[in-house]
C-alpha cells in the first residue's frame, strides 16, 4: 500500500508535482521531528501518536524519497521496452548483457528485501499526517523542488542498474523450431554471484562429437598396459613379439627372432623386433602399425596371441606420445622383392595413420619384418621385467630361437628345442550355447540361408538336422521361415530353445596347445631342478568356447627353498606378467590344498618350497579382464580344469616328495649302522671270546638283517 504526498496551491508558491511514495518511508520521516508548519505559511508542531514533530528538512527527505519511488516507476516501463527492443538486435548484445546482470540483480533484491522489511507499519494517526496538505513559502518550495530533482536523478542511475538485471532475465524470443513454450517450460535458473550461465538444449548439442578410438586410449593408456614406465616398455616389446610369432607360425615357418633394446638416455629407449616370417604388402603396413583396432584375428574363432588388433598400433601411440617420434618399419614378403621402408603415425582424432616417410631400402633378409619404437620407459632386472618375460616366451615357444641383446649387456641366445611346429589350429564355427540373444539377432539378419533351418546348420557347429528340428519342435518356431524375417519375440524363444537343447561341446581342433612332451622338455632344459612334470587336460568349454588347460612343475634342485611358488602364467603361449592377484591361475592355485603334497602353505597364499609352476590356457577367445591382457578372468568352468591339472601334477609331486623323504630317513638310519655296528662287534667278541674271523662274519650277518629290514 502507497501513501501519496499531496502539496497543494497556495498564495506563497507554486504547484509541487505529486510522487507515489513508500508508506514506510513516509510515515518515518514524518515521526522523526519536531516541528512543521500549520495551516497556510504557518509555523506550528504536527504532533502524531508518539508526540514527535516533523520540521520541512524531513519533509524535504520524504519528497526526495518520493522523487526515487516515481522516477524507478517511471523509468522501469520503459527500460523493459527498451531491452526487449534491444534483445531482439541480435544474439550477441543478449550475451553481453548476460553475465554482468547477475551480480547487479541479486543486489537490486537484496536492498529491496532489506526497506520492505525494515519500514514499520504507519499507524493511523501517522498515515493522517503524511496526508496533511501544506503550503510553503517560496524559500522552502524552492528548497523542496531541488530535493526531489536530486532524488528523480538518483532514481533513474538506479533505474538503469535495474534494466540491464531485466535484460538478462528477460527469456529469448523463441524461434520456430523450438514452438510456443508452455506453462510448465523449463525456465533456466538465475545464474548465482561468480557462476557461469546454465547450459541449455542447443549449447549441449553443439558440443557433441564423436570420440576415436585412438582419442579414447591416448587419454586411457593404463588399460593397454602402459600405466608406468617399466611396464610401458615391457608391453611394447611383447606386442611386437607376438605379432612375429603368430606370422611365422600361420606361414608354417620355424621363428627366428631378434629383440634388441638401446638405451638412449636414463628413461628413453629404443626397442627393435625382427623376424623371419613372410613379412607385409606394402599397402597394409601403414594401417597395421598406425590404426587402432584394425586386424585379421577378431572375427575368427581360433587360437591366437592377438586378438583385438590393438597392440603395435597401440605401442607405436605410446612412443608417439612420449617421444614424438614415428614407428620405423621395413618389411620384406619374399627374396627378389623389395624391402619397403615406412615411417608412421597416428592421426589420434581421425585414428588414421599418417606416413612420414615411405621408401625403398636394402636389405639383407630374404623375407621377414622389423619394427623400431622410441619410448619412456624404465630396465629393471628380476621379476616382472623384459629379461624375465623374454626367458618364458622361450619356455612357451620350444619350437622359437630368441637373440635377446638388453641394454648393456652381452646377448643371450635361447636355442629351440623342437624341430617342429605346434599343431596348426583351425577356424571353427560358434557354437550356439556361446552366442547370446543379441548376437544372434544379428546373425539371423546377415545370414546367406532361406530359412531359420538351414541357417542353423550353415552358421554353428555342432547342429546337425536332428539337433535344428528339436530345437524348432521345442519352441515352436517354423522352420521354413525367412531368417531375416524373424520377429524379436521369436528370436528370443528360439534362443531360449537353443540353451535348453543338449548340444556336442564343440570341436577342439581350434587349438593348438603346447603339449605336455615339450612342455617336460621345455622344463628340464631351463631349470635346473630334481623332478619334472606335466599334465595336460582334456578340452572344455566355457560360454561355448573351446579351451585346454596345460600345466608343468618342476621342484627341488637350485630353486630356493624358503620362498613362495614361482607361478608362471601363460595364455595362448603368451607369459603374463602383471595383475597376478586378480587371475584365475592364481585363484586356482591358491585354494588347491598342497599341504596334502608335502608343501607348506599359509592359508590364502600360494605355497612355499623349491618349485616353479607352469600353467597355460590355450582357448579360441581367452577371457582377459581388460584390454592389457594380463589376467584371465574368473570363470568358475576354467578354475575347475585349472584345480585339476594343478592336483594331478600335485599328486605326482607327492608321491616324489615322500619317496625322497624315505630315501633321506634310510640314509640316515644306514649312517647310524656303519658307524655304531664296530663298537658292537669289539663288545661281542670281548662278551662271546670270539675271534676275529667269528666278529667279523658275526658282524656281516647283522648288516645284512638291517638292510634287509629297512626297504627303500
Amino acid at each position: 500500500m502507497k501513501s501519496r504526498a499531496l502539496i497543494p496551491a497556495s498564495e506563497s508558491g507554486p504547484v509541487l508535482p505529486l510522487f507515489d511514495a513508500p508508506e514506510g518511508k513516509a510515515s518515518r520521516a514524518s515521526g522523526k521531528s519536531g516541528k512543521s508548519p500549520r495551516g497556510t505559511g504557518g509555523e506550528g508542531p504536527s504532533r502524531g501518536r508518539d508526540g514527535g514533530t516533523t520540521p520541512s528538512g524531513a519533509r524535504a527527505k520524504a519528497g526526495k524519497a518520493d522523487g526515487k519511488s516515481a522516477a524507478k516507476s517511471g523509468s522501469r516501463e520503459s527500460a523493459r521496452s527498451d531491452a526487449k527492443a534491444s534483445a531482439g538486435a541480435g544474439p550477441k548484445a543478449g550475451r553481453r548483457s548476460l553475465a554482468p546482470s547477475a551480480k547487479t540483480a541479486s543486489a537490486a533484491s537484496g536492498r529491496a528485501s532489506r526497506d520492505a522489511h525494515a519500514a514499520p507499519a504507519p499507524t493511523g494517526r501517522r498515515r493522517r499526517a503524511a496526508q496533511t496538505q501544506f503550503a510553503f513559502s517560496d524559500e522552502e518550495t524552492s528548497r523542496d523542488l531541488e530535493a526531489a530533482r536530486e532524488g528523480a536523478a538518483e532514481a533513474e542511475a538506479e533505474a538503469d542498474e535495474l534494466v540491464e538485471t531485466v535484460e538478462a532475465a528477460e527469456p529469448a524470443e523463441p524461434t520456430e523450431e523450438d514452438g510456443e513454450p508452455g506453462d510448465d517450460a523449463p525456465f533456466p535458473a538465475a545464474a548465482g554471484r561468480g557462476r557461469a550461465p546454465r547450459e541449455t538444449a542447443h549449447t549441449l548439442a553443439a558440443k557433441q562429437r564423436e570420440i576415436s578410438i585412438s582419442e579414447f586410449f591416448t587419454k586411457n593408456r593404463h588399460l593397454l598396459g602402459f600405466d608406468n614406465p617399466q611396464k610401458a616398455l615391457l608391453t611394447a616389446v611383447k606386442e611386437a613379439v607376438d605379432n612375429a610369432l603368430d606370422a611365422c607360425e600361420e606361414a608354417g615357418i620355424l621363428p627366428t627372432l631378434e629383440i634388441g633394446i638401446t638405451e638412449l638416455a636414463e628413461d628413453r629407449f629404443r626397442i627393435r623386433v625382427a623376424d623371419n616370417g613372410p613379412g607385409i604388402v606394402r599397402q597394409q603396413i601403414p594401417k597395421i602399425f598406425g590404426k587402432l583396432l584394425y586386424g585379421s584375428k577378431f572375427h575368427r574363432l581360433r587360437q591366437g596371441r592377438g586378438q583385438q588388433g590393438i597392440g603395435i598400433s597401440a605401442a607405436g601411440m605410446y612412443g608417439q606420445l612420449t617421444t614424438g617420434k614415428p614407428v620405423a618399419i621395413i618389411s620384406k614378403i619374399g627374396k627378389g622383392k623389395p624391402a619397403h621402408y615406412f615411417e608412421i603415425q597416428i592421426d589420434t582424432r581421425k585414428n588414421q595413420p599418417e606416413i612420414v616417410k615411405d621408401e625403398v631400402v636394402p636389405w639383407d633378409a630374404d623375407h621377414g619384418t622389423a619394427v623400431e619404437i622410441e619410448l619412456e620407459g624404465t630396465y629393471k632386472k628380476g621379476r616382472r621385467s623384459v629379461d624375465d618375460y623374454v626367458e618364458q616366451t622361450a619356455l612357451a615357444n620350444p619350437h622359437a630361437t630368441i637373440s635377446y641383446r638388453p641394454p648393456k649387456s652381452d646377448e643371450i641366445r635361447y636355442e629351440r628345442v623342437a624341430k617342429e611346429l605346434p599343431r596348426e589350429a583351425l577356424e571353427i564355427k560358434p557354437h550356439p550355447h556361446g552366442v547370446e540373444l543379441g548376437a544372434l539377432m544379428q546373425m539371423m539378419k546377415e545370414t546367406r540361408a532361406r530359412n531359420v533351418r538351414a541357417a542353423m546348420q550353415q552358421d554353428f557347429s555342432r547342429v546337425t538336422g536332428r539337433v535344428a528340428d528339436e530345437i524348432l519342435r521345442a519352441t515352436g518356431v517354423l522352420g521354413s521361415r525367412a531368417p531375416h524375417k524373424m520377429s524379436p519375440a521369436d528370436l528370443e524363444k528360439l534362443h531360449k530353445g537353443i540353451q535348453k537343447t543338449k548340444i556336442m561341446a564343440p570341436p577342439t581342433n581350434c587349438l593348438s596347445p603346447i603339449g605336455e612332451e615339450l612342455i617336460f622338455k621345455g622344463l628340464a632344459a631351463r631349470v635346473q631342478a630334481d623332478f619334472v612334470t606335466s599334465s595336460s587336460r582334456p578340452p572344455s568349454v566355457y560360454r561355448g568356447q573351446p579351451f585346454q588347460v596345460e600345466v608343468g612343475l618342476a621342484y627341488g634342485g637350485k630353486l630356493p627353498a624358503e620362498e613362495l611358488v614361482e607361478v608362471y602364467r601363460f595364455a595362448n603361449r603368451v607369459p603374463l606378467q602383471y595383475q597376478q592377484s586378480a587371475c584365475a591361475i592364481t585363484k586356482a592355485v591358491v585354494t588347491t590344498d598342497w599341504r596334502g603334497y608335502g608343501l607348506s602353505q599359509s592359508k590364502g597364499a600360494p605355497p612355499a618350497g623349491p618349485m616353479i609352476l607352469f600353467v597355460h590356457i590355450a582357448s579360441v577367445w581367452v577371457p582377459f579382464t581388460s584390454e592389457s591382457k594380463e589376467a584371465v578372468a574368473h570363470y568358475p568352468e576354467i578354475i575347475k580344469e585349472l584345480r585339476l591339472a594343478l592336483q594331478e601334477c600335485g599328486r605326482r609331486l607327492g608321491a616324489h616328495v615322500r619317496h625322497h623323504r624315505r630315501v633321506q630317513d634310510e640314509l640316515k638310519k644306514r649312517s647310524y649302522i656303519d658307524k655304531y655296528l664296530p663298537a658292537i662287534a669289539e663288545a661281542l667278541q670281548d662278551i662271546l671270546a670270539l675271534s676275529d674271523k667269528q666278529r667279523d662274519v658275526t658282524v656281516a650277518n647283522l648288516k645284512d638283517v638291517l638292510e634287509k629290514s629297512r626297504k627303500v
